[in-house]
């Protein structure tokens, strides 16, 4: 039995669901794809393909349409679920790994674009109204020490971050 986090709060899955869930997003990222691109392929709705991803049960026609879409028999789906449990959880925990990586990556990313979008309105804002007194630079100055903080904590000390030393 595993539990994965989602957005809604924890999911309890067994060992195969969570399998199916983790092959249908690694063949749908080897082929490039997007959730929504997934889903417009198999006729099921974005949501759907998000909800099975993270974690969530999904009904057999549902996985018989993305099975289909991969030109994959249903039961390739489940074939992968005969793996040893050993095998499955380190390959699982270094997927994970990966996953969290990529996701600290992104948003650090959101949070650099976010900071500038922010500042630039803060800016045109502050020039329109009291030019006189440029209030906007605390903002950005501190703001800025927050992303320099963030973008080293993504970047540069990724090893203390990852989970990985848990693992050595």
């Amino acid at each position: 039995m595993a539990v994965v986090v989602s957005g809604h709060g924890p999911v309890i899955l067994d060992a195969p669901q969570k399998e199916i869930n983790m092959s249908i997003q690694k063949m749908r990222l080897k082929r490039g794809w997007s959730q929504q691109q997934l889903a417009d392929a198999s006729g099921l709705s974005a949501r759907t393909v998000q909800r099975i991803e993270s974690g969530h049960q999904g009904s057999m026609e549902s996985l018989k349409s993305i099975a289909a879409v991969f030109e994959v028999d249903f039961s390739t789906l489940t074939k992968d679920v005969t793996m040893t449990i050993e095998s499955a959880n380190s390959l699982s925990n270094n997927e994970r790994i990966d996953f969290k990586r990529a996701r600290r990556i992104r948003d650090c990313y959101l949070h650099l674009l976010m900071y500038f979008a922010v500042n630039i309105i803060c800016l045109a804002i502050n020039l329109l109204t009291t030019p006189e007194h440029l209030w906007f630079i605390g903002l950005t100055l501190f703001w800025g020490i927050g992303i320099a903080f963030h973008t080293m904590t993504v970047f540069v000390f990724d090893k203390y971050f990852n989970g990985q030393w848990e693992l050595a």
